[in-house]
């Protein structure tokens, strides 16, 4: 029998010898910012019928510059929501595109809101700034627009198209492009 001391031993000189691993943990990757193990959606496209929709998203915040923003003072209106991150290279990879889905459908009365997760306004803004972006987001409110979002923006990054009424008709899981976008929000405006 082993004595209980001995095995204590061993299980204190394995847990070292898990952390000894040349850099190579996710916390010592992350301090890094290789953006190595990061885990996204996989592009998967769920589109709904009127009938199918649920209740409306009601979703309400402050942009990065401040302002008060809120579906409610859209009705009638097609929005695309997008949750994104500068810190998430999905989302970084994605942006170009989203711009110009966003520079053809706002042309069609379509808005695009942003929801930025886990950063500041600051970080969010000039981030946006610096790859050119037009369309407005949402700071960080740690989680109340993804709750409002009703589950369905759990990846990161995720794009919801709300019909008219708000109902999301049509979710990417993970990142898009931008005739998938157009496809989508199109689909929306001709079917409701």
């Amino acid at each position: 029998m082993i004595p209980a001391m001995a095995l204590a031993c061993v299980a204190v000189l394995g847990l070292a010898a898990c952390g000894s691993d040349g850099g190579k943990s996710i916390s010592d990757q992350a301090n890094q910012g290789s953006d190595k193990n990061y885990l996204a959606g996989d592009g998967t496209l769920a589109q709904l019928a009127p009938a199918k929709r649920g209740k409306p998203v009601t979703l309400s915040g402050k942009l990065l510059d401040g302002t008060p923003w809120s579906t409610k003072d859209h009705a009638g209106k097609v929005i695309v929501v997008n949750v994104w991150g500068s810190w998430c290279p999905p989302c970084k990879a994605e942006t170009p595109d989203l711009q110009k889905a966003w520079t053809a459908l706002q042309k069609k009365g379509v808005l695009m809101i942003g929801v930025d997760r886990q950063e500041g306004p600051q970080t969010a803004a000039a981030f946006l700034k610096s790859a050119g972006v037009t369309y407005p987001s949402l700071r960080d409110d740690g989680g109340a627009a993804l709750v409002a979002l009703q589950g369905k923006a759990s990846a990161t990054p995720s794009t919801l198209v709300l019909d008219k009424q708000h109902r999301i008709a049509a979710r990417v899981s993970g990142p898009t492009t931008e005739s998938t976008l157009t496809g989508l929000v199109n689909d929306v405006l001709s079917k409701g």
